[in-house]
């Protein structure tokens, strides 16, 4: 699926439920919701975002933990999980919260290398409550540019974000 036929099937399932979304992007530098910009009246869904390229700036945005992030790593199930439910945390009128973070080179560590981790977080029908959080793992095709990462990244995750919204249709 393209990057525009997923955000336009993200968009109108956004619509059809209701929800509202946010995000954490880090290796994808903003690009998720930039494809969602492109759709015609997403500014009713489309709460914002944060690029949160930087381990300082993941501290900073989100308060995420510096022991964790030097446990864990920024690339890691822990942080994707953690960049969500913030986000979401931080943004009152979301109810769903997509997060990527990953390793797309070139010079990334070989062990690393392609390796993402996109983070889905949803909130509770009690909005005090901790928000319920998945977190899927990826691997990029080792041969292909940093850019041909990035677009299939983002494509990853507008699909797993619609697939939340289909078996979570809405907060009620």
């Amino acid at each position: 699926m393209s990057i525009s036929s997923a955000a336009r099937r993200v968009a109108a399932l956004l619509k059809a439920t209701g929800r509202k979304v946010v995000f954490a992007e880090s290796c994808t530098g903003g690009l998720v919701s930039g494809a969602l910009t492109a759709i015609p009246g997403i500014s009713e869904h489309l709460c914002g975002g944060m690029v949160v390229y930087r381990n300082r700036t993941k501290i900073a945005y989100l308060t995420i933990d510096r022991r964790r992030l030097e446990k864990y790593g920024p690339v890691s199930a822990e942080i994707a999980a953690a960049m969500a439910s913030r986000v979401l945390e931080r943004t009152p009128e979301a109810d769903i919260a997509a997060s990527v973070t990953g390793h797309l080179g070139p010079g990334a560590p070989p062990a690393l290398d392609g390796l993402v981790f996109i983070g889905i977080a949803t909130t509770s029908p009690k909005r005090h409550a901790a928000p319920d959080e998945a977190v899927f793992e990826r691997h990029c095709r080792p041969n292909d540019s940093r850019l041909a990462r990035q677009r299939w990244v983002v494509e990853q995750v507008l699909d797993l974000l619609g697939r939340a919204l289909q078996e979570q249709p809405n907060n009620d």
